[in-house]
């Protein structure tokens, strides 16, 4: 958001609808994403406030979600952050559910169907696919950006690099 001056001349916030046309092929929306995300985050230096607004891009963005969020790295688990979707897990461990062996690994995990994901940990029984990806700063997991759908095979190699791509830029920012 930004601020502009109403007719009155009153300070009023302005409101941004950065959504990809509904036919734009899946490179392009994730190129807009990226825009989008770097102008809403360009001048804020507070992260928690970007991760919401990312939060609430990445859910107006990519269709078939049922979550999409941050978890962030807080002395060694990761602990629920900004987010859109249902109440979700609070703190996760290292190494456990798709979201902890991401962050131990430093690895995205693109999963087709979590149920059959060992240690899958189900915060929403609605969710079939999963794509997280870690969020590195200076070598370091500071975050992952967590991506559900009820969809089984929802996520592909066009996300996983989509999504890549924003937490690369989103790593000085939050």
């Amino acid at each position: 958001m930004g601020l502009a001056l109403g007719e009155s001349g009153t300070r009023s916030l302005a409101m941004f609808d950065f959504r990809p046309a509904p036919d734009c092929p899946k490179p392009e929306a994730y190129r807009q994403l990226r825009d989008a995300a770097e102008a809403l985050t360009a001048d804020e230096p507070d992260g928690v406030a970007n991760m919401a607004n990312i939060a609430a891009l990445l859910w107006d963005f990519l269709p078939d979600l049922n979550w999409a969020g941050f978890y962030r790295m807080v002395e060694g688990e990761l602990v629920l952050g900004p987010f859109m979707g249902r109440p979700a897990c609070i703190r996760i461990p290292l190494g456990k559910g798709v979201c902890g062996v991401c962050a131990q690994d430093a690895a995205t995990q693109l999963v087709e169907d979590v149920h059959s994901f060992p240690g899958h940990i189900a915060c929403d029984s609605v969710t079939n696919s999963e794509l997280v990806v870690p969020v590195v700063r200076d070598g370091a997991v500071i975050a992952v950006i967590d991506l559900d759908s009820p969809l089984k095979a929802r996520f592909d190699a066009e996300d996983q690099a989509g999504i890549e791509a924003l937490a690369a830029m989103l790593a000085q920012r939050i």
